[in-house]
């Protein structure tokens, strides 16, 4: 048994790709985009027709912003089509900080994939981990449409979502821990901060722990992994979304797979903090949280780059 098949014994797989060409040779049960992969995906030849299809080249002409809601679904029902699980489409990061807009987007996308048959159970709405986009979340839940938290990077994130009743959250592995190499410089020791020492091993586990220990629904979905000692830490964990390279990483190698994180062994959580808090408490933590405001900024800033990149070809 390879790596990647001891690990689905423990783990649900998702594959962190728009390329959804590549979905029945990777067999993950879920998918996960962004504008980033969108725009990877369409630069492309096996995908850049998407962008010619009549429904998009019309609807750019009165609407480049719809227009770009259907190319992200036109994607999503691509992914669909080849896994058994749900997509997650991202709404507009341009709108991370703006809750009514956030509401708008995530319905209408939900519409777009209503008009092609998918249901909302196959559907999560990704939105950034603000405290405008959890409340825009926890809108969208009352409307029975679930979302995918991303661009998280702090317990006091994870604990907002929570106690808004989201679907799924995605803690940053891999950024989590880039920005804590970059801070030490020289006195990082890469063969010191491997496996389970790792930052953001550590800052997911935190969240899984306070989690597993309240009972709480919210699924734990790790995201942005850099080498397969961060997956392998993480095995058991809800479901981990991983890139095709590293997926394929796994798949040819034979190194052991064992559970790491059983929901029935939890252990004790490292905080016994309440569930809730006030929006001035969550905006004093991110700001006393350097790693979680940079990190968060600099996420925004690039998937609203990638997302005008991708609205400038849309007009093209």
């Amino acid at each position: 048994m390879n790596s990647l098949a001891a690990l689905r014994r423990h783990t649900a797989i998702v594959a962190d790709t728009a390329e959804f060409l590549q979905l029945p040779r990777l067999q993950p049960r879920d998918a996960t985009t962004n504008p980033s992969l969108v725009l990877r995906a369409v630069r492309q030849p096996e995908y850049a027709h998407l962008l010619l299809e009549r429904d998009i080249r019309d609807a750019a002409q009165a609407d480049v912003d719809a227009a770009m809601d259907r190319l992200l679904v036109r994607f999503g029902c691509e992914i669909l089509a080849r896994i058994p699980g749900r997509v997650s489409t991202e709404v507009d990061a341009r709108l991370s900080h703006d809750t009514a807009a956030t509401v708008a987007r995530a319905r209408r996308l939900v519409a777009l994939y209503a008009a092609q048959g998918v249901g909302r159970e196959r559907v999560l709405i990704k939105i950034a981990a603000t405290w405008e986009g959890i409340e825009a979340a926890k809108r969208l839940a009352g409307d029975g449409i679930a979302c995918n938290m991303t661009l998280l990077f702090s317990f006091e994130q994870a604990r907002a979502c929570a106690a808004a009743g989201v679907q799924l959250i995605s803690p940053f592995v891999g950024r989590i821990t880039d920005w804590q190499r970059q801070q030490a410089g020289d006195a990082w020791d890469a063969q010191a901060m491997r496996g389970p020492n790792d930052p953001g091993v550590r800052a997911l586990l935190r969240i899984w722990r306070f989690y597993k220990s309240r009972g709480i629904a919210t699924e734990v979905m790790g995201a942005s992994f850099r080498d397969t000692a961060q997956i392998t830490a993480l095995a058991g964990c809800d479901l981990l979304t991983i890139a095709p390279a590293l997926l394929d990483a796994l798949a040819q190698s034979d190194a052991p797979m064992p559970r790491r994180l059983d929901p029935d062994q939890a252990g004790a959580p490292e905080d016994d903090a309440p569930l809730a808090l006030s929006q001035a408490a969550f905006e004093d933590a991110l700001a006393a949280d350097a790693m979680c405001r940079s990190k968060l900024a600099e996420g925004i800033a690039l998937f609203s780059a990638d997302t005008v990149a991708l609205l400038a070809l849309l007009q093209g």
